[in-house]
């Protein structure tokens, strides 16, 4: 008995090492199978968008992916917020610029934002309006219906994860009816836009899915609320100045930094907190390339390619600026002031301005008096219209009557009749102020 049992005893070691070495494998295992689902999870989604090769910057991207995929998920579960009127739901930088973000840690409110509206049928203007403006940009999305709405939350999403300069500029907002909830396209729903593999690919995407309707032509029933889109960007913007634009209009090349440049140098000489800059507005026929600075703008005008914003459908709506002085004054090699203008009925400017002026009001929709009134409302409360030289505007395409919607005379007609209120209602407002409109 006493020679037998150091043989029990070594057996009885060799069992236990054995069992532990065992359960050490299976945590060896269980731990690499853990990391291997992990991984598997944690690149589920960027897989959707895998370039097939590992590229300077891609796990940065893959990085924004996760995040912003986890901020997406939790700004379209919130359901949004409603607006004033009860009308529509707003899901506010539901992706949101990662320069936007930085600004915002460092507090850097100088800066000038482009604001922009838009549906699904025109967001492929924003790759050139992008590579021009070279700046933050806030854009308001609408989707009138629920499937334009998950169209449109695809199409966001893959553009910020496709393309960097999208990804790093510009904040995306999505307005949609009170009634519908905006979702993300489940995994089998998704269709082409889990093939694409370029930023030129999304863009070409996101213009084939568009409906082909103009923005004022929806549908029965639904109307394009552009001054509410235009609120949403602006102040979601976080800047203190901001240049409200339409999606199909390009800035001059460098305005952005000719203006900050302007602000810290000049700005306080022309009427500071109650100037705003007038930024000249022009159209273009649509075989043109839009000219970068006022010495190609004015070749082309000379012949007769480039013309005033609204010429042909409403003069009388840009002709307070005095295109024929702007045009005849030499061009610079750095941006002015060039002049001072009164406001006068019914001049709807496009200008670059500080973020306490007056919102848009948006009872406004559709067609007609949409910007004219927050223009109108600026002269009363008594800010200055100050007029930009070596800056301008211009949109792609020649406004002619034409190409209009069926409805756009009857919308005209409507909005005439608010905005008389309207002037009513800013008497009221600014009772101290000697300006009308």
């Amino acid at each position: 008995m006493q020679m037998r049992l150091p043989m029990k005893c070594s057996f009885f070691k060799v069992a236990l090492t054995a069992l532990l070495l065992v359960a050490l494998l299976q945590l060896i295992y269980l731990s690499l199978l853990s990391r291997l689902h992990g991984r598997q999870q944690q690149f589920k989604y960027s897989e959707l968008f895998e370039t097939g090769s590992a590229r300077k910057g891609e796990a940065d991207r893959y990085r924004w992916d996760r995040e912003k995929r986890e901020h997406l998920k939790f700004s379209l579960a919130s359901g949004g917020v409603f607006d004033a009127s009860g009308q529509y739901r707003l899901y506010r930088n539901l992706v949101r610029a990662t320069q936007a973000e930085e600004a915002a840690l460092l507090q850097h409110q100088e800066e000038l934002v482009l604001a922009t509206h838009a549906t699904l049928n025109n967001l492929h203007y924003l790759r050139g309006l992008v590579a021009r403006w070279r700046g933050p940009l806030s854009l308001a999305l609408f989707a009138p219906s629920p499937e334009e709405a998950r169209l449109a939350t695809m199409a966001v999403y893959t553009l910020a994860t496709l393309c960097t300069a999208v990804r790093e500029l510009v904040s995306f907002h999505l307005v949609c009816h009170s009634g519908d909830l905006a979702s993300f396209p489940e995994l089998e729903d998704r269709g082409e836009f889990a093939r694409l593999k370029s930023c030129v690919e999304a863009f070409g995407k996101v213009a084939n899915v568009s409906t082909k309707q103009r923005n004022y032509a929806l549908g029965t029933n639904i109307s394009y609320p552009n001054n509410l889109l235009r609120n949403v960007a602006r102040v979601a913007a976080m800047a203190h100045y901001v240049l409200v634009i339409d999606m199909d209009i390009l800035p001059s090349e460098g305005l952005r930094p000719a203006f900050l440049a302007l602000a810290t140098s000049r700005g306080k000489e022309h009427g500071g907190e109650r100037a705003v800059y007038v930024v000249p507005a022009f159209e273009i026929r649509h075989a043109r390339k839009v000219p970068r600075d006022k010495a190609e703008l004015l070749q082309l005008y000379q012949v007769g390619e480039i013309r005033p914003f609204y010429e042909e459908l409403c003069p009388r709506c840009q002709a307070p600026l005095n295109y024929s002085h702007w045009l005849n004054l030499p061009a610079m090699p750095s941006l002015r002031v060039a002049y001072t203008m009164e406001w006068k009925d019914p001049w709807e400017p496009f200008y670059i301005g500080p973020s306490s002026v007056p919102a848009y009001d948006e009872r406004f929709k559709q067609y007609g008096f949409n910007r004219i009134s927050q223009a109108c409302e600026l002269h009363v409360s008594g800010y200055t219209f100050h007029v930009l030289d070596n800056a301008f505007l211009v949109h792609q395409g020649f406004k002619v009557a034409g190409e209009f919607h069926n409805l756009k005379e009857a919308e005209n007609q409507r909005n005439k009749v608010l905005f008389r209120q309207f002037k009513q209602e800013l008497k009221q407002k600014y009772p101290l102020s000697s300006h009308r409109c």
